[in-house]
């Protein structure tokens, strides 16, 4: 039985064998790099899918035209009774109003036809009208606007339900992801491109910025209209490019679902927006500002400044950093600004913050930011907080007439900056002639004998840099500057 077995083996050709070990690997190798690609064979399906939610929108607005003197006809002449008639279409001064129009994009997202689209597609227009893939075409009315985050909310009456698309998660896109965009560009209707997500949480100007960047093609047209993740979900909202020429150039930016889906559902609830408020002014935590508020590591938000609002009711001071807002670790001032402005007005929240050393659990009812964005009285206003030590730096205790000269009001206190070596790093730091200093180590200070004193207390505790609070034309500032040993 065992000669037969050997036989039986003998008799399989060495090349079948080495044919089907290769077609295996190729087999395999196959496998993986369809998996590993996994690049769509086309995006047609996605298209014909998401293209009824698209739309086209045209704007009109009247343009009233410069003021032209009438002209100057001799009575009697021929041309007397053309020039009368042209006055009597155009005005007394030959002249009407001009409309004018633009083109932008827009997506549907509910079947009783609520539409987003960018600010400045509709800002200012005194018609809206709404194309549809189907080419029916329907008027539409202003929800509301953002111009934080250029966004707008139209809602338009069709007999019939509108196809729409949903919001994705724009949290969950990743670097390399594929996308596509749908819109308007150049008035061409309907255009379709594709492309990758390039970056995410790109900043432009504004403080709720989210942009996701991404080589999709996007031109002017294509404002408003969606970015679409594979699933045909909505992940952005298509508004800005970066062009030397005014075409795409592969980099675009589309607000991101996460910011753009709040902001369309307060419009959509309220007709406005309505953000948190912490009701304090910050800065970032530099790795000298560490050092000198003795933490260890660069992180959070510094307060610089505590005016009337739900941060000082709750107890907060300038010179607390906060490290964490609602159960969510605080990284910079940008981050913590998103975050209040997008936590639920009313809501109390628990603020975490960092203070002589220790930290402090606050709680703090948030406020609306809309309602406290007003014009600051100048007598309220405060100057830049900053750090120093007296090599290179020369102060003044505050008088009467120190007060007057610098427009401080009467109950101003501290120290008066009276000059600032250029070649010191007080001057590095910014700290400049005319400023007041009014904390130094986080302690109110009015003499010079009290800025030693803080000075002094420093550099026993070991520490390279004091913490001084500076005011300056209204805002507040830390500053951390360094102390050595004189």
């Amino acid at each position: 039985m065992r000669d037969r077995t050997l036989v039986l083996r003998q008799t399989i050709p060495l090349h079948m064998i080495w044919t089907f070990i290769l077609g295996l690997a190729l087999l395999l190798a196959q496998t993986i790099a369809a998996t590993a690609q996994s690049r769509p064979d086309s995006f047609a399906d996605l298209a014909e899918k998401v293209s009824p939610s698209v739309v086209n929108i045209t704007t009109s607005t009247t343009v009233a035209t410069s003021a032209q003197p009438a002209p100057v006809v001799p009575e009697g002449s021929p041309f007397e009774d053309f020039f009368r008639d042209f006055l009597d279409r155009n005005g007394p001064n030959g002249q009407s109003p001009r409309r004018s129009q633009a083109l932008g994009s827009g997506f549907v997202i509910s079947e009783d036809g609520f539409i987003v689209t960018n600010n400045h597609v509709i800002e200012g227009a005194d018609e809206i009208l709404i194309e549809f893939f189907e080419g029916f075409e329907l008027e539409a009315e202003i929800i509301g606007t953002d111009r934080n985050t250029d966004l707008a909310l139209l809602k338009v009456e069709s007999d019939e339900p509108l196809k729409f698309v949903n919001w994705g998660d724009s949290e969950v896109a990743r670097v390399g992801d594929w996308v596509m965009a749908m819109g308007n560009p150049l008035g061409q209707g309907f255009s379709v491109s594709a492309g990758i997500v390039s970056a995410r949480g790109r900043a432009l100007s504004g403080s709720y910025d989210d942009y996701i960047q991404t080589d999709a093609a996007i031109n002017r047209g294509n404002s408003g209209g969606p970015l679409f993740n594979m699933n045909g979900d909505v992940i952005g909202v298509n508004t800005a490019i970066l062009s030397p020429n005014g075409g795409s150039i592969g980099i675009g930016f589309a607000m991101s679902s996460r910011v753009a889906e709040n902001v369309i559902q307060q419009l959509k609830d309220f007709g406005e927006t309505r953000r948190g408020w912490l009701g304090v002014r910050i800065q970032d935590v530099t790795d000298d500002l560490a050092e000198g508020l003795g933490l260890e590591e660069a992180r959070g938000a510094l307060v610089t400044d505590v005016p009337e609002g739900p941060a000082l009711e709750a107890g907060m001071e300038a010179g607390d950093v906060i490290l964490s807002f609602d159960g969510v670790d605080v990284a910079d001032t940008r981050g913590l600004v998103r975050q209040v402005g997008d936590t639920e007005v009313g809501k109390e929240v628990r603020v975490l913050v960092f203070r002589n050393g220790e930290t402090e659990t606050l709680r703090v009812t948030l406020g609306r930011r809309e309602e406290a964005e007003r014009p600051v009285p100048a007598s309220v206003n405060r100057d830049e907080p900053i750090t120093s030590e007296l090599n290179g730096l020369t102060v003044s205790n505050l008088t009467d007439e120190l007060r007057q000269q610098l427009n401080l009001p009467d109950s101003a206190e501290g120290l008066v900056v009276a000059d600032v070596a250029e070649d010191s790093e007080a001057f590095e730091e910014g700290l400049r002639a005319g400023d007041l200093i009014t904390e130094a180590g986080q302690e109110k200070i009015t003499t010079v004998k009290q800025l030693e004193d803080r000075i002094a207390e420093a550099k026993e505790a070991g520490r390279k840099s004091i913490l001084l609070l500076v005011r300056r034309d209204g805002d507040p500032r830390f500053v951390a500057l360094g102390i050595t040993d004189s």
